[in-house]
């Protein structure tokens, strides 16, 4: 692409006590079924990082190399961004004890559960920051295990230059339809690869449209069975997943979110700021101009401002 991130229109407000206070500015596209651009703004042609939104090709790419389950729920934890509940510490424990490893193995970073229940569990207890909670320690336990059931070596399965990690950048290529523009050190430790708004949606769109008994619907149909393992119990695209039927959802760091019904369409957005509460409110804006519409969006439609513990306003879409 060769084309450096321009930066997005306004996509939502900030409102206190009916003042705007603050504008969120971002990027959002919006494919129709066929994956033609029906509605977008901002720049979704150039290249982002998508951070934890690449992780279901990722995953496709783990399987395609020999990924050794079979059990949906450990792929849909493989593909996920878990929020460190017990039930997510307990099933990476297996994933590593069946590869006769423990989480020492892991390369992803000591980390606190990305889950505000969860870590509080954690810090009453006494306990401080393990590998096994950081948020990606299912892919990472998934990178392990195909590692060996491929016979590459486990040091260094991080590296770019590593089999596994040029196994999932080709797979990354092939469903977003573009080289990565670049590669860059994403929080766990892994590598991240840059593509466009565009090509992520188109990804989601290719993932959900998949052939049944495929390897890329099976990491949907995995995700979209298991969304409490994706996320949490209280993790946003675990919510969208179980209140949209059919939809597959992922976010990303610095305020990204990918998703796709299939026969309908799919939507990828990035919050230029990063902010996570802008997200979801563009998001559900934008499905709605697919037609897609269920309680739960209507939750997230406006978020809740609160001043002096009570609502005062809302950070809603402008878009």
């Amino acid at each position: 692409m060769g084309k450096t991130y321009e930066g997005g229109a306004p996509l939502a407000e900030v409102v206190r006590s009916g003042f705007v206070e603050g504008v969120h500015r971002g990027s959002v596209v919006v494919l129709d079924a066929t994956g033609a651009t029906v509605a977008g703004t901002g720049d979704v042609t150039s290249p982002v990082f998508p951070r934890s939104a690449n992780k279901p090709m990722q995953a496709v790419g783990m399987l395609r190399a020999g990924l050794p389950v079979t059990d949906p729920a450990d792929l849909a934890l493989v593909s996920a961004s878990h929020a460190g509940e017990e039930f997510h510490l307990a099933r990476v424990a297996a994933l590593l004890a069946r590869a006769g490893l423990d989480e020492s193995a892991l390369h992803c970073p000591p980390d606190l559960p990305v889950g505000e229940a969860a870590r509080a569990a954690v810090l009453r207890a006494g306990g401080g920051p393990r590998r096994i909670q950081m948020n990606c320690s299912g892919k990472h336990s998934g990178m392990l295990l195909t590692c060996g059931a491929a016979g590459w070596a486990r040091d260094g399965y991080w590296r770019p230059e590593h089999p596994l990690q040029q196994r999932l950048r080709d797979a990354i290529e092939e469903f977003t339809g573009e080289p990565a523009a670049a590669v860059g050190v994403d929080g766990c430790g892994a590598p991240v690869l840059a593509v466009s708004l565009t090509g992520l949606a188109g990804a989601y769109l290719r993932l959900v449209s998949a052939e049944p008994g495929s390897v890329p619907r099976a990491v949907a149909d995995a995700m979209r069975a298991h969304p409490e393992l994706v996320g949490g119990t209280e993790a946003d695209d675990t919510r969208l997943m179980r209140g949209v039927p059919g939809l597959l959802a992922k976010v990303g760091a610095e305020g990204v979110i990918a998703a796709a019904l299939p026969g309908v369409g799919a939507v990828a957005l990035k919050i230029d700021d990063g902010a996570g509460r802008a997200r979801m409110p563009v998001l559900v804006s934008a499905l709605r101009r697919l037609g897609v519409d269920a309680p739960v969006l209507t939750e997230y439609a406006e978020l809740p401002l609160f001043g002096g513990g009570v609502p005062v306003g809302a950070i809603r879409p402008v878009w």
